[in-house]
C-alpha cells in the first residue's frame, strides 16, 4: 500500500479560485516559455516522493506505449536544455547527469519520460494523434488529482473527459479542445488552472472524489482542509508532433488563507465560485458534502 505524504506548506503561489480561472471551463491562457516550469523550495521533497512512489508501485505511476520513445526523448532533451539555462541555481549538468536540487538524476538511468519526470515537481503526460483522435500514450503521473493513470492511459480526449460535466463527447467544450490540440503551434505555450478542496493534503490522490448530489454534509476544520491547485501547461513538440502536459500540484491548508493580505477578498471570491457550481458540478468535485461548511469557514475569513 502506498501511504500518502503531505507536501510542505507553500506560499499559495496560485489562487485560481479568485475568479481568474472558472471551474468547468477550458480556461487556457498564453504562457511565457520562460515560465514553462516553476521549481521552488519544495523541489527535493517532490522528487523524493516521486522516487518513493515509483519504487513502491511503478505500474501505478508510469505507463508508455511502444513507439512513444521519440516523443519521450524529445521532451527530455527540451528539459535538460531548459532547466540549467533557466534555473542555474537549481539545476546543473555533471558527467552524464543533471543535479536537480540535492538529487543526482542520471540521464541514461531509466526510460526518457521517467528521467524527465525525475527532474521536476510536475507530472508529465504525452498525448499523440492516433487515427484522428488525441490519445494519452505515455505518462509519469505520481500526483493524480482523484484519478489514476491506469484508468486514463490509452484513452482518447473524449473518453478522458467523459465524466466531466459539460465536456462529454459532442459538447462544445469537447469540440473546442480537439480543435485547439490540432492547431496548437510548437511556438505557443499555454497554461490553465484547476482547484479542489480535500480533507488532507497528500500529493498522491488516485481515488475519485466524486460523490452523489445528495451527499450528506460534513464538518471541516481549517487546518485539516486543504486547497489543492493544479497548474497545467501544454506545448506541442516540433519533431514528434506530440502534445505534452505538465501538471504541477500545490496543496495548502485552508487556514493559510488567513495569513494573506488579500485574505478577505480571496475568501469572498472563493465563496462566489462555490455558489456558482451546479449540483452535478459540485458533486463531481467532491464538494456537495463540503460546500456548506466551506462557505461558513470562508465567511469567517472574509470578516
Amino acid at each position: 500500500m502506498i501511504k500518502p505524504q503531505n507536501v510542505p506548506k507553500s506560499q499559495m503561489k496560485h489562487t485560481p479560485y479568485d475568479g481568474s480561472s472558472k471551474p468547468f471551463t477550458i480556461g487556457l491562457t498564453q504562457l511565457d516559455p520562460d515560465r514553462w516550469i516553476e521549481p521552488d523550495e519544495a523541489l527535493d521533497f517532490y522528487l523524493s516522493e516521486k522516487a518513493r512512489l515509483l519504487a513502491a508501485d511503478r505500474g501505478s505511476v508510469f505507463a508508455a506505449e511502444a513507439g512513444t520513445e521519440m516523443a519521450q526523448t524529445e521532451l527530455l532533451d527540451f528539459l535538460t536544455d531548459y532547466l540549467p539555462h533557466r534555473y542555474p541555481q537549481v539545476y546543473r549538468r555533471e558527467n552524464g547527469a543533471i543535479i536537480a536540487g540535492s538529487r543526482r538524476v542520471g540521464l541514461d538511468d531509466d526510460v526518457p519520460l521517467v528521467t524527465a519526470g525525475s527532474l521536476i515537481q510536475d507530472d508529465l503526460a504525452i498525448m499523440e494523434s492516433k487515427d484522428g483522435e488525441w490519445r494519452l500514450t505515455a505518462g509519469y503521473v505520481a500526483f493524480p488529482s482523484s484519478w489514476s493513470l491506469g484508468e486514463k492511459f490509452g484513452r482518447s480526449l473524449d473518453e478522458i473527459h467523459a465524466p466531466v460535466p459539460g465536456f462529454e463527447a459532442g459538447s462544445r467544450n469537447a469540440e473546442l479542445i480537439a480543435r485547439m490540440f490540432d492547431n496548437l503551434s510548437p511556438a505557443r505555450f499555454v497554461e490553465r488552472f484547476n482547484w479542489a478542496v480535500n480533507v488532507g493534503g497528500a500529493l498522491h490522490l488516485p481515488k475519485s472524489k466524486s460523490e452523489g448530489i445528495g451527499a450528506e454534509a460534513v464538518r471541516l476544520t481549517e487546518d485539516g482542509t486543504f486547497i489543492r491547485v493544479e497548474r497545467q501547461t501544454l506545448r506541442k513538440l516540433p519533431r514528434s508532433g506530440a502534445i505534452v502536459f505538465t501538471i504541477r500540484i500545490y496543496s495548502d491548508p485552508l487556514a493559510a488563507l488567513r495569513n494573506r493580505p488579500d485574505a478577505a477578498a480571496l475568501a469572498r471570491a472563493f465563496i462566489e465560485q462555490l455558489n456558482e457550481l451546479t449540483l452535478p458540478q459540485a458533486a463531481y468535485k467532491g464538494l456537495a458534502s463540503k460546500r456548506e461548511a466551506l462557505i461558513s469557514v470562508l465567511l469567517s475569513i472574509a470578516g
